[in-house]
């Protein structure tokens, strides 16, 4: 057993405590045992974890920017030694294909924190001349304590991306990963405190929706950072709204992924299964709504199905499978009921559309990977977030015509182009209304590029150098050397 499942309790000013009289378990979605029991934080332990974190965190911010980016490479290459039993943390948690956790995850997790470590160490103000006997120049500076929510597809991840940019701007975190996928936060946990970060300045506290509200609400808190859904993220914006707090918001899409007539039909295909199929379907960025152009879209088609039909599914932990069961029981149905709208609206199915049996796991919700076309731009289907293995075929002829139905959506979150034709692909992308875009390719996400949306689909910037403006502020700096001037 991991030493992770062991310190299954909140991680608060440096250790696992309890904290609150309730508690929750977490499942193995693959074969619904419980991997452990976890403690919900209560008012008072909420109250506490802030408290800590503030405490912390003005040591912290006074602490030279090289030392704390030491510190956050340190914890990289200690994430990166544990990356196989983080992995099958994350596989047990989350029922993800452990063919992808090994080289995603953690992986993703440590990038992240390396990156902002030696950003950090970079960073310069900036001098502003004015006048022969004044000039002004700019600090930047922590916001204070920042409470994160984090979503349950990609937990430590999620984890890492709020975190790396808290602590590399001299800020505290308080963490609340989800309660479906609660163990890795942990594990991250353990990672920083043995890289050296000083106690009190990451702390993860467990619950449901209550501790998260009370989290994002509590008047100590200077930033909030949320990954999660539109309703949810509404919420917190609400929330946070009546202290004025910060906010990044990185929420649901229904993104476009549009294939022109003379994209390699192969690598099409590939982008449209990664913008699919990955992770069961269940990331906010997949490219669900897939455009073909009249010309391609005979062999595009063959492919897709093929290649689909092709993909395994079976024990998560086993690497050799391509895809394992949905989070739970909820999520299923959910993902169940928009592929029963489709059908009803005369979408035509073309492979999947219902649930797998797989032999030896009776409790999992496995999904057959399912495509659908002829789905009409106003349908269920079109307009709304699946979070599940279900895909929506749509023709076109026209780039004008494509590009107004790709934008037709509350959400901008992601989008995809694939042609062959550069000029064709930066014209398109600079009309597409979302926050990150590919030119053939489709879900990667370097750390070194920012990550967001427009439109509902969130504000702020995750990664990259973007973000450091979403995790600290500026403080201006007048200095006058002459003699001060007054008319009275």
């Amino acid at each position: 057993m991991s030493t992770s499942f062991q310190n299954a309790a909140h991680f608060i000013g440096g250790a696992f405590v309890a904290g609150g009289s309730e508690s929750f378990d977490t499942l193995n979605p693959a074969t619904g045992e419980v991997l452990a029991s976890l403690p919900v934080a209560d008012a008072a332990t909420v109250e506490k974890t802030v408290a800590t974190a503030r405490a912390a965190q003005k040591a912290w911010a006074a602490t030279p920017p090289i030392e704390r980016g030491r510190i956050l490479i340190n914890a990289a290459e200690i994430v990166r030694r544990r990356n196989d039993e983080i992995a099958r943390i994350e596989t047990l948690d989350t029922g993800k294909a452990l063919s992808e956790t090994l080289y995603v995850d953690a992986v993703s997790a440590a990038d992240n924190l390396e990156f902002f470590g030696h950003l950090v160490a970079t960073m310069t103000s900036e001098h502003i001349p004015l006048t022969p006997t004044s000039h002004a120049y700019t600090l930047r500076e922590p916001l204070g304590v920042v409470g994160a929510v984090g979503a349950w597809n990609y937990p430590i991840q999620i984890a890492a991306w709020k975190a790396a940019p808290s602590l590399a701007l001299g800020n505290a975190i308080v963490f609340k990963p989800s309660e479906m996928t609660p163990l890795s936060a942990l594990v991250l946990a353990e990672c920083f405190q043995e890289a050296g970060l000083p106690d009190g300045l990451f702390n993860v506290i467990h619950g449901l929706g209550a501790t998260g509200a009370a989290l994002v609400g509590h008047e100590d808190v200077d930033k909030v950072s949320l990954t999660g859904s539109v309703p949810t993220g509404a919420k917190v914006m609400a929330a946070a709204a009546d202290r004025v707090a910060h906010v990044t918001l990185e929420l649901g899409g229904k993104s476009p992924l549009i294939v022109f007539d003379d994209a390699d039909v192969e690598n099409a295909v590939s982008g449209a299964l990664m913008a699919n199929f990955y992770s069961s379907g269940q990331v906010c960025s997949n490219g669900t709504r897939v455009y073909v152009q009249s010309g391609i879209r005979e062999a595009f088609t063959k492919r897709l199905v093929e290649r689909t039909e092709a993909i395994t599914h079976g024990d998560p932990m086993d690497p050799d499978i391509h895809m394992g069961p949905l989070i739970s029981p909820k999520q299923a149905e959910l993902v169940l009921g928009h592929i029963a709208k489709a059908k009803e609206s005369g979408a035509r199915l073309l492979t999947g559309g219902g649930r797998l049996d797989v032999a030896g796991f009776p409790a999992a919700h496995f999904i057959a990977p399912t495509i659908f076309e002829a789905v009409d731009d106003g349908a269920h289907l079109a307009k709304n977030e699946v979070f599940g293995p279900v895909l929506a075929l749509f023709g076109f002829e026209d780039e004008a015509d494509v590009v107004r139905r790709a934008n037709d959506t509350q959400f901008g979150l992601a989008a995809g182009v694939f042609t062959r034709d550069i000029a064709r692909a930066h014209r398109v992308v600079a009309q597409l209304e979302a926050g990150t875009t590919w030119i053939n390719n489709y879900n990667v996400t370097p750390v070194g590029v920012p990550f967001g949306g427009h439109k509902r689909s969130g504000i702020g910037r995750e990664n990259a150098a973007a973000a450091i403006e979403y995790y600290s502020q500026v403080k201006s700096v007048y200095v006058e050397l002459g003699d001060v001037d007054a008319p009275y």
